[in-house]
Formats: structure tokens, C-alpha cells, sequence
């Protein structure tokens, strides 16, 4: 492997986490939004991700993350009786969203960590980059 294609393997993976960090705080952000109805409830999103390698592009290999799509949760939605809430429905129930906010909180973390390596990835082939062309000096 050479050392662009590090910093295209590299890159992916923080593409990949970049969405999975703006999932997240879509998630968080409409964590408590209440409605009357389960159809115009917000649910929760995830990324999904998958690998590929692929070594017929263009003569070279490549290995990264690719996104698959976003995914929407299949989590039971939270039924709250608060019969007195505006958006209660004729039997005083509030439907909220299937967030957990510990887990998204969780998942941003290692998210976070995820795009922060990748980025220590790209620092270490740039150096290696500049340290390969002082040699010949």
C-alpha cells in the first residue's frame, strides 16, 4: 500500500465518521420532541457502513469504508400518559422519540476517537511523506 492510498483509506474514514457524528447529533437534537401521533414521530438514524477493497480501480488498490446508507431505528417509540402536555393525544398520551441519549452519547465519543485516529494516520504518512524526500538531500 502506498502512502496516498493511506491517506484515501484514511480519509473515507473520516467521511464515514463525519456522518456518524452529524447522525448522532440529529439524534440527540430531537431526543425529546414530542408528538400526538407515532407517524409524525422523529426516529432515531444510523449509518450504516461497510468495507470494500477493490483491486481492478484504475490499476491500484483501494481499501476504505463506504457509507451503505442511513437506516432509521426499529426501537419501540416511548408512549408518556401526560395528559395536560399540548401535543397529548384524546387519551392524554405523548409519543417521544426512540433515542436513547446515553447511547448516542456513547456513539459520539467513539466516533470522535474514530476520526481522531484517522487523523494521526494522515499526520504519520505525511510525515513519512517529508521525512522520504529530505533523504535525498
Amino acid at each position: 500500500m502506498s502512502l496516498t492510498q493511506i491517506f484515501e483509506t484514511a480519509g473515507s474514514g473520516m467521511n464515514a465518521q463525519s456522518l456518524r457524528l452529524n447522525t448522532t447529533a440529529s439524534n440527540i437534537a430531537n431526543a425529546e420532541a414530542a408528538h400526538s401521533s407515532t407517524d409524525q414521530v422523529y426516529r432515531g438514524r444510523h449509518p450504516v457502513f461497510s468495507t470494500y477493497y477493490n483491486s481492478a480501480l484504475q490499476g491500484r488498490e483501494a481499501v476504505g469504508v463506504k457509507v451503505q446508507g442511513i437506516v432509521e431505528s426499529q426501537a419501540p417509540l416511548q408512549q408518556r400518559y401526560e395528559p395536560h402536555h399540548p401535543k397529548a393525544d384524546e387519551d392524554g398520551y405523548v409519543f417521544y422519540p426512540n433515542v436513547n441519549v446515553v447511547e448516542e452519547m456513547t456513539n459520539m465519543i467513539s466516533a470522535s476517537r474514530s476520526f481522531q485516529v484517522n487523523v494521526e494516520v494522515m499526520n504519520s504518512a505525511k510525515q513519512m511523506m517529508q521525512r522520504v524526500l529530505s533523504l535525498g538531500q
